[in-house]
């Protein structure tokens, strides 16, 4: 089995997150564009908006990235704490069942922790039984009490 590496994601391993967050914005079914991919992610990184996890194997040139995870901060006025929505995770094609996933999951886990919030919070389309089953075995627990609304506005 292939050794991989969680790196966290900054502006300097930009060249490896961009490809595999077109992949993910194309899964969900966007349009491919890289170039407003790399923006939107400079943007957020060099805000420190968001927290950035990828799974990298090889080193130098030969050097690839097989999965990343984003997380972004938020707050619970309830129990008046900060929690991390995981709103990201993606594994490419050719890296999937190899246990990626887990370890970008536990990573952000131990990151969750280390940062003494809350917890994380995500949430899968209805349709991605492979990712629940994911969450679900990494011990996140399905909402069965609130449902969640949205309010989007056009471009």
């Amino acid at each position: 089995m292939q050794n991989y590496v969680i790196e966290r994601g900054s502006l300097e391993n930009m060249e490896l997150l961009v490809p595999l967050f077109d992949q993910y914005r194309v899964f969900y079914g966007q349009s491919s564009n890289p170039e407003s991919a790399r923006s939107f992610l400079r943007e957020r990184l060099s805000r420190d908006e968001s927290v950035v996890y990828l799974a990298v194997e090889g080193e130098g040139e030969a050097k690839r990235a097989a999965g990343f995870t984003q997380l972004y901060p938020s707050f619970s006025s309830v129990s008046m704490q900060r929690l991390w929505i995981l709103n990201d995770l993606f594994v490419a094609s050719p890296f999937r069942g190899k246990g990626i996933g887990s370890m970008l999951l536990e990573t952000a886990r131990d990151y969750a922790v280390t940062t003494g919030t809350k917890g994380l919070s995500l949430t899968t389309m209805k349709d991605n039984t492979t990712a629940q089953r994911l969450y679900e075995a990494s011990g996140y627990v399905k909402d069965e009490e609130f449902y969640s609304y949205n309010l989007y506005f056009k471009n």
